[in-house]
């Protein structure tokens, strides 16, 4: 059996560090992710709950902001309980074993304020600026 999920996405509030009764550091947050969509249909974005525990908790709640673009690796847990109405509720998050820094520091605010929106902008270059190069070598590649 293999549970690992390995995400990224953008904070959709600032994460906030909590401390359980034992004096386990923990925070429970959410990201905004997009996900691939066909062309010509809108983005589509999911909003995944996460959960980290100890030094990851004490990681994220310090170096991240809401907005701030977030890589995380983790698994799936599901949670049961029973609502006060009486209603049984299924709730499935993230546990996060490991968060990382996905863009630079001068670009982790959103562009336009859109969750998952790349803030780091990249233009493709005109096809006028490449020279195509016929040098016959593809004779001899081995494969």
């Amino acid at each position: 059996m293999f549970n690992l999920v390995v995400l990224t996405g953008r904070l959709t509030a600032d994460p906030e560090l909590k401390t359980t009764n034992t004096g386990i550091s923990v925070t429970s947050f959410s990201i905004a992710v997009n996900r691939r969509y066909r062309a010509g249909e809108e983005t589509q974005t999911d909003f995944i709950n996460i959960v980290a525990w100890r030094q990851t908790a004490e990681f994220i709640t310090k170096y991240f902001k809401k907005g701030n673009m977030i890589g995380i690796e983790g698994s799936i847990q599901t949670r049961k309980y029973t609502d006060k109405n009486g209603n049984n509720r299924v709730i499935f998050e993230v546990v996060a074993s490991n968060a990382q820094f996905v863009e630079s520091k001068k670009d982790n605010t959103p562009s336009a304020g859109i969750p998952g929106d790349e803030a780091a902008s990249f233009s493709n270059a005109e096809s006028s600026d490449f020279t195509e190069i016929d040098s016959g070598l593809d004779d001899d590649i081995p494969f």
